[in-house]
């Protein structure tokens, strides 16, 4: 195949692209929002014929929520190539608050910058429409130049990612036939930089409890029952205090079986980003780390796992002073998880500690806030190479192998329903504003990663 015509083909498509990028941001697909239920089929049915029109097999696919649209490539491959389901989203979130807003949401623009360079506007342009395009329209320039696709394609586009995926596990389950390939392609990600173009290899899990500590079957009166009567807050927090040592590390028992650490050359050139703590925590009015005595800033944040507190409630708390003792205290603790940790030995560890640390006369009650385990490619993975050679060789800069502190849900489904490995590459940028008034997809993010897929799906 000529990938040099189908490079030189997205270039002079270009305009002809933002069109089509323009015509789906116009339909306002906020799937959380029943009153734009028509909207969302509307943007589902246009993703399907685009899709159609470059010579897939698409359909709108009905479930008990929003559409899903799946579509095959059935025309000619490449001899013995594999095939790949690229996943992305039609839907949007909502534009509140609307005042706040440059431009009507959905109405697209492509803006010049002060300094010359083009930014795309409106609802969904970089989360997730522009992202998604930029391999469908990867896929279109290689079947215009070469009448085929470098390997086998299925496309699968959900329209409920900004409302929970409630039909995600449902459909694939009822679908892991058909969906199941050799490869996930996910593009819900971003860049490192603007010039600097990343593949996100990890993902941290999560296990996510809520713990309450009660006492006294009744609030007592600190002048009479103080000194003598057990106090949940103080229990609690000691409890808490002593899940961490003095080094930043959990002190759960396990709690870091099976964890392995990044291959060298991969934190070396995680080292070779310079990224300070002041740099990191400058921004929010901190300046040390706190994690792992040892442990890198970027390791902190992508590779290790974490455990921490995201609210406590207890006693009194409004204004003025009420002198109590409270008969409970509750707190709300997340964990972190990275690959190689078991979501449910996590959660039976904290429940085990807790229990253990209760004095006489207090007991815990706990309550399940969900839970997932960590994921990450392969760092040898081959599939992660080549993609990684393409970014490369289109953004003339080393491609960055990066993780992610969060998770990205459906690749923790593809991974558990359909046995997929995942590979995320995405140009967004930290600035694109996703989530918020004037969102933006930098016209470069857009042009490039076209240009970026058609490489990656030649290279696989």
């Amino acid at each position: 195949m000529s990938l040099a015509a189908a490079l030189s083909r997205i270039d002079a498509d270009l305009d002809a692209s933002l069109a089509r990028l323009f015509e789906i941001i116009r339909i306002p697909s906020i799937s959380t929002d029943p009153a734009y239920a028509a909207d969302v089929a509307r943007a589902a049915d246009w993703a399907a014929k685009d899709l159609a029109s470059i010579g897939f097999e698409a359909s709108v696919r009905p479930t008990t929520g929003h559409p899903m649209v799946v579509a095959h490539w059935t025309g000619p491959v490449e001899r013995d190539a594999p095939h790949v389901l690229f996943y992305g989203h039609y839907d949007v979130q909502p534009v509140d608050p609307l005042n706040l807003w440059e431009r009507p949401p959905f109405e697209p623009a492509l803006i010049t910058r002060a300094d010359g360079s083009k930014m795309i506007t409106g609802r969904g342009s970089a989360d997730d429409k522009g992202q998604y395009l930029t391999f469908v329209e990867a896929c279109r320039a290689l079947v215009a130049t070469t009448g085929k696709l470098p390997v086998r394609v299925t496309v699968f586009l959900e329209g409920e990612e900004e409302s929970g995926s409630p039909s995600l596990t449902a459909f694939l389950e009822a679908n892991k036939a058909e969906l199941s390939k050799d490869l996930a392609l996910v593009c819900d990600t971003g860049m490192w930089d603007p010039t600097t173009p990343a593949i996100t290899a990890t993902l941290r899990g999560l296990v996510g409890e809520e713990v309450t500590i009660h006492c006294a079957d009744r609030d007592l009166h600190s002048g009479s029952f103080g000194g003598a009567a057990l106090n949940p807050i103080r229990v609690l927090t000691k409890i808490l205090a002593g899940l961490h040592d003095d080094s930043g590390a959990c002190t759960l028992p396990g709690f870091y079986d099976g964890i392995t650490d990044p291959p060298k050359p991969v934190t070396d050139a995680w080292d070779a980003i310079g990224l300070t703590p002041e740099e990191f925590l400058g921004p929010v009015g901190l300046s040390t780390l706190a994690g792992e005595k040892g442990r890198s800033t970027l390791e902190q944040i992508w590779t290790r796992p974490t455990c921490e507190f995201n609210g406590i409630v207890g006693g009194y708390a409004g204004d003025g002073f009420k002198t109590v003792l409270p008969a409970k205290a509750l707190a709300k603790v997340s964990f972190r998880l990275v690959r190689g940790q078991d979501p449910a030995k996590i959660r039976a560890a904290f429940r085990a500690y807790v229990t253990q640390s209760l004095p006489k006369d207090a007991r815990a009650e706990f309550k399940e806030h969900g839970g997932s385990p960590g994921l990450a490619l392969a760092f040898d993975s081959p599939s992660l190479a080549k993609a990684r050679d393409a970014l490369t060789e289109e953004w003339g800069k080393p491609a960055l192998i990066i993780g992610a502190g969060g998770s990205i849900p459906v690749v923790g489904n593809f991974k558990q329903q359909l046995g997929m490995d995942s590979v995320m590459v995405g140009f967004g940028l930290d600035d694109d504003r996703i989530h918020s008034p004037n969102e933006k997809y930098d016209l470069t993010s857009y042009h490039k990663g076209i240009r970026s897929w058609a490489r990656i799906l030649a290279a696989l």
